[in-house]
């Protein structure tokens, strides 16, 4: 008998742990049924290169939702570029967070004339295209962010996206951040992403904290409408949070993929590199 109950009691905290938010069908319906184009809609050879506002226009003019990314400088402007780190995308090396705006600001995409965007001005190159197109906002954390860096982050995102005529929502890789959001934007959709256990310990993290990531331990501090997941196969927390009423999204599609299996399973989807419908359901 006892041991039935320590058992019981287990399922009780994991069940409260993974639990997603009340579903909010009013807020989620802009978002419902649209392919998204991750960091704009731009190609293989990036031209026009990821989160350009060439690459945002091309999206909003074709019809599609955006998901996007946003971080700060070292001098705390926000703006649009996924990487944590220059090395990819730009000639630089570092970290995003510890180079000023004005250099930042200077350094080609990709080896094109275009260069990492202000948000307000990603924000204001959408609305001229297309002023309708739902967004899919992503805050960019990392584990040493202190809880008052975090909150500015969060406030500065929502404060930039006041003046945004169309749809937007706000997820994160971080249950701090999207924490937050449910705390300071209560009727703004939020959503957690989540990788797989593998892809968390590839990328250094260690077995408790890839298990608890990837399997959504963070919930009872978002309580999140959606959940974004990787081209990996559910888990067990993921396919409880869909069956309790969570929004599912999908990241990132690709044309490799069952493209058309991924929108049937999914109530969104963020893709790249092919051109599907914009709506689908």
């Amino acid at each position: 008998m006892t041991v039935v109950l320590i058992l019981l009691l287990l399922a009780a905290v994991v069940l409260f742990c993974v639990l997603p938010g009340a579903r909010r069908a009013a807020l989620r319906k802009p978002f419902y049924g649209r392919n998204y184009a991750h960091r704009g809609y731009f190609g293989k050879d990036q031209r026009p290169p990821e989160n350009s506002l060439p690459a945002f226009a091309a999206a909003a003019k074709n019809g599609y939702g955006i998901e996007l990314d946003v971080q700060f400088t070292s001098d705390k402007k926000l703006v649009v570029f996924h990487d944590d780190t220059l090395d990819r995308m730009t000639p630089a090396k570092g970290f995003v967070h510890d180079m000023p705006w004005a250099e930042f600001s200077a350094l080609p995409l990709a080896g094109s004339e275009e260069h990492p965007p202000l948000f307000s001005d990603m924000l204001k190159t959408v609305a001229d295209a297309n002023p309708a197109t739902p967004l899919i906002v992503e805050i960019k954390s990392r584990t040493e962010y202190s809880k008052a860096y975090l909150t500015e982050l969060v406030r500065a995102t929502l404060d930039t996206l006041q003046d945004y005529p169309g749809p937007y929502c706000l997820e994160s890789f971080d249950p701090r951040v999207v924490a937050l959001v449910r705390r300071m934007a209560p009727g703004v959709l939020r959503g957690q992403l989540a990788d797989s256990y593998k892809a968390n310990r590839e990328s250094g993290a260690r077995p408790l904290a890839a298990y608890a990531l990837s399997h959504l331990f963070g919930n009872f501090m978002a309580r999140p409408d959606f959940i974004a997941w990787c081209p990996a196969p559910r888990n067990w927390a993921v396919s409880l949070c869909i069956r309790l009423g969570a929004m599912s999204v999908m990241w990132t599609a690709l044309p490799e993929h069952d493209t058309q299996k991924l929108e049937a399973d999914n109530d969104a989807v963020i893709f790249q590199w092919y051109a599907p419908k914009p709506q689908y359901k």
